[in-house]
C-alpha cells in the first residue's frame, strides 16, 4: 500500500501509534497530535488490518497490528513524491534518512521505538557484538531453527530456539527476530491453546503487534 492511499490524518495516527509502541486511547491521541481515531477513519484502518481497536470503557483504544508495523516500515522508504504539504514532504525525506540508517545498521523499527531503551544497546553496538562472535545473527537463528524443525515451515517453540541461543543477549535476539518478521523471513504466531503453554513458554514469548508470539517457522 502506497502512502497516498491513506489520508494525512490516518498516517499521523499510524506513526503516533508506532512512536509509542503501545495501546493509546482516543484521549491520548488527541493530547499527542490533536486528533482522535474514530468514525470512518477508525473503520478504514481496522478494515485494512493496520490498527486493532477495542472499547473497554468510555474511550476507544488503538494499537498497531503486525500489518501496521510492516506498513510503517515500508513507508519509511516510499519517498516524498510530489504529494502533501511542504512540511509533510520534508518529513518523508527524513523518513528516508532513517530507513537508510536502519538498513546500514541492520536494525529494525522495534529497536528504534522500543520503550525498554535501558536494556537495549544501540544497533551499532549489537552489530559489533555479533560480528565478534559467531557470525551473522540471522544466519545463526536460521541454522538453529533448521536443527529443531523436522521440515521447512514446521512450527517450533520459541522457547527451544532461545535455549539453544542462550549466549545471545535477549535484547539482541528479540531485535533480530523482529527484523526478520518485518522482512517476512520468519513466521511468528501465538500458541492457539494457551493452556498448553508452560511458564517458560510464556517467558520466552516475543510481543509483536499487540500479541505474544510463542511459535516460529521458517520456510
Amino acid at each position: 500500500m502506497q502512502h497516498d492511499e491513506l489520508s494525512a490524518r490516518e498516517r499521523a495516527v499510524l506513526f503516533t501509534l508506532l512512536s509509542q509502541a503501545r495501546k493509546l486511547s482516543n484521549a491520548e491521541l488527541e493530547a499527542l497530535i490533536g486528533i482522535r481515531l474514530d468514525g470512518k477513519e477508525r473503520r478504514r484502518l481496522n478494515d485494512l488490518k493496520l490498527v486493532e481497536s477495542e472499547k473497554p470503557g468510555r474511550w476507544f483504544v488503538h494499537e498497531l497490528s503486525d500489518a501496521g508495523w510492516r506498513w510503517c516500515a515500508d513507508e519509511l522508504a516510499v519517498g516524498a513524491g510530489g504529494r502533501g504539504s511542504s512540511l509533510e514532504r520534508a518529513h518523508y525525506l527524513m523518513f528516508g534518512v532513517f530507513e537508510r540508517y536502519m538498513t546500514a545498521a541492520r536494525v529494525s523499527l522495534a529497536d528504534v521505538v522500543s520503550l525498554d531503551l535501558k536494556e537495549r544497546p544501540s544497533g551499532r553496538h549489537k552489530r559489533r557484538e555479533v560480528a565478534e562472535g559467531d557470525g551473522d545473527l540471522t544466519v545463526r537463528i536460521e541454522a538453529t531453527y533448521r536443527g529443531l524443525a523436522t521440515r521447512p515451515g514446521e512450527f517450533v517453540r520459541l522457547r527451544e530456539l532461545r535455549e539453544r541461543l542462550s549466549s545471545i543477549p535477549r535484547s539482541a535476539l528479540d531485535a533480530a527476530l523482529g527484523a526478520m518478521y518485518a522482512a517476512l523471513r520468519v513466521n511468528l504466531i501465538p500458541q492457539s491453546n494457551q493452556q498448553a503453554l508452560t511458564a517458560a513458554d510464556r517467558e520466552a514469548a516475543l510481543r509483536i503487534g499487540g500479541e505474544h508470539k510463542h511459535l516460529i517457522s521458517i520456510e
